[in-house]
């Protein structure tokens, strides 16, 4: 009986050992959560099939640079990061692999800058509606961001 008892007690005390250390890993993911905003989420598309562009800010009140790799959406097969720029009077759009946030620092992501690119609708969308949207980053942090739905008009 007192092994019984005994074993009972470890086994519990395994569980509030287990539950502290899942307690401080969840919370302390959403520290670094809380410490990157993204205001003015506006997602430009034309009719049909074509690709559409992702606008907004991003800012890091954090201690510590954080660094974006990408998104994805499952409206959308594909989402890729984009920067675009004009040289000798021609303008120039290229993807990039990732953009680094330093601490306090604030980043626009706006049309002839950088901007996510979503391709290949998988359902259909419209002005008006929503898209959801999750940021990804290098220390495999992601960060859910609903998008609205714009005409490229409204920009």
């Amino acid at each position: 009986m007192a092994n019984k008892l005994s074993g009972v007690l470890i086994c519990r005390a395994c569980q509030g050992i287990a539950l502290s250390a899942l307690t401080l890993l969840l919370t302390t993911g959403v520290a670094q959560a809380q410490s990157l905003e993204v205001t003015n989420a506006r997602l430009s598309l034309l009719p049909g099939d074509t690709p559409g562009a992702g606008y907004f800010d991003l800012q890091n009140s954090g201690d510590e640079t954080v660094t974006l790799v990408g998104a994805e959406s499952p409206a959308f097969e594909h989402v890729e990061m984009h920067v675009s720029s004009e040289h000798n009077g021609m303008a120039h759009m290229h993807a990039i692999e990732s953009i680094e946030i330093g601490p306090g620092e604030r980043i626009e992501f706006a049309p002839k800058g950088h901007h996510l690119m979503f391709l290949r609708r998988a359902a259909p969308l419209s002005e008006g509606e929503k898209a959801d949207v999750e940021l990804k980053f290098s220390d495999e942090q992601r960060l859910p961001v609903t998008f609205d739905v714009v005409s490229p008009a409204s920009l």
